[in-house]
C-alpha cells in the first residue's frame, strides 16, 4: 500500500522537503500532497473569478478556490502532518487540523514546545506531537513498516 501524507502549515521553512528527504531515505511507501505554498499565488486563488474592490472578497474567492484543493487532498490522505511555525500565526493549519479531526483523519501536530498552551486542544485531538521533521519521518517509519 502506498500512503498519502498530506502535508499542511507553514510555508517559510523547509520542513516540507526534511520529511520528503527522509521518506526517500528509508524507502517509506508514500507519496505526499500539500496545499500551495506559493503566498502570492495562494492569495491570487480567486482573481480569475473577477477583481473585487473589497480585501474581504478577494480574500473570500481565493479561500474558497484554494479550499477545493484542500479538502480534497484531506478527504484523501491517510495521515496528515501539520506544521505551527513561531514567525506567523498559521490559521489556516489550525483550521486544517481541524477538518482532519471532524473528519477521523490521523495527524501529527509539527511545532516548537513555546506554543504547546495555544495549540492544547489541536495536539489533544493529534495522534503524536513531534518537534523536528526527523521525528516525523521515525513516526512514519513505524506506522507503516511495522
Amino acid at each position: 500500500m502506498e500512503w498519502l501524507v498530506y502535508l499542511s502549515g507553514e510555508i517559510h521553512t523547509d520542513w516540507r522537503e526534511q520529511i520528503q528527504a527522509g521518506a526517500k531515505a528509508n524507502n517509506l511507501p508514500v507519496s505526499f500532497a500539500t496545499a500551495v505554498t506559493d503566498h502570492e499565488a495562494s492569495d491570487a486563488a480567486g482573481d480569475v473569478l473577477g477583481e473585487e474592490s473589497s480585501k474581504f472578497w478577494r480574500d473570500h474567492k481565493s479561500s474558497k478556490v484554494n479550499s477545493i484543493r484542500t479538502k480534497t487532498l484531506i478527504e484523501h490522505c491517510d495521515i496528515a502532518v501539520v506544521r505551527f511555525g513561531d514567525k506567523y500565526k498559521q490559521w489556516n493549519a489550525a483550521f486544517d487540523a481541524g477538518c482532519c479531526a471532524a473528519l477521523g483523519k490521523p495527524y501529527i501536530t509539527l511545532h516548537d514546545e513555546d506554543i504547546i498552551h495555544p495549540l492544547k486542544e489541536v495536539d489533544a485531538a493529534a495522534m503524536a506531537w513531534a518537534k523536528t521533521p526527523d521525528q516525523v519521518v521515525e513516526i512514519l517509519k513505524y506506522v507503516i513498516s511495522k
